[in-house]
């Protein structure tokens, strides 16, 4: 049963809005607005904002089928960039580009949202390492194996590595990810100063970087180390 309350009216407002432009300028674009009132009361949610108007069982099968679709979603882009490159259209980067972006706002709100900090930010590098190995493996498909290509690909695995290390001793991993990050960004940026080359670095620059920043602090589950008493 739907819950009548303003988050449902404020939804179904937006949701009509979009059908009355949508008839007015023919226009597919306003269909951005109905999957946004679909996504309301979930987005609202996950931010806190909204937690009067949402139960704890609602909150855990929106986690749930939430995450089960965006997984889908993930493998399906996979799917068509490999696809597209293989029928040789460039197309194929602007699925990377929303895997990339998709995974990256995912990883971040992890690290922010979480009180073991040092934890997520070490499984962020070594999520974000193994995605730069299959983006790079996937764009090395025409060339082949070759030296070039094993050293693109063990250059993204050691940032695997980097995470793993991280474990142990964060604050040393923590410099190493920055130094990456500014590397990777340089790399980017090189290759031209245009609109999708500064999203990429973007959106491989902020998570990474976010991550070894809060491998140099304190995770807030750690107790604070009490001064000994002398009797």
């Amino acid at each position: 049963m739907l819950k009548k309350d303003p988050i449902f009216w404020w939804a179904t407002g937006i949701f009509v809005l979009a059908l009355v432009l949508m008839a007015v300028t023919q226009d597919q674009f306003w269909l951005v607005l109905i999957i946004g009132s679909y996504l309301l009361r979930p987005t609202l949610a996950s931010l806190g904002l909204a937690r009067r108007y949402v139960d704890e069982r609602q909150m855990s099968i929106q986690y749930r089928s939430g995450n089960i679709a965006f997984a889908v979603m993930i493998i399906t882009c996979i799917i068509l960039a490999i696809k597209l490159n293989a029928d040789g259209n460039p197309e194929w980067e602007m699925f990377i580009v929303a895997i990339v972006v998709g995974l990256a706002t995912k990883a971040l709100f992890n690290v922010i949202m979480v009180t073991n900090s040092r934890k997520t930010a070490a499984n962020v590098i070594i999520t974000a390492g193994l995605l730069l190995t299959l983006f790079v493996s996937i764009g090395s498909v025409d060339s082949g194996l070759s030296l070039g290509t094993f050293l693109r690909v063990a250059s993204m695995l050691a940032i695997v590595g980097v995470g793993l290390l991280s474990k142990k001793f964060p604050r040393i991993a923590g410099g190493m990810t920055f130094v990456i990050t500014a590397v990777l960004v340089f790399v980017i940026l090189k290759k031209g100063l245009t609109i999708a080359q500064a999203g990429t670095a973007l959106v491989v620059g902020v998570p990474l970087a976010t991550a070894a920043a809060f491998l140099f602090m304190r995770d807030k589950s750690e107790p604070e180390n009490e001064p000994k008493r002398v009797i």
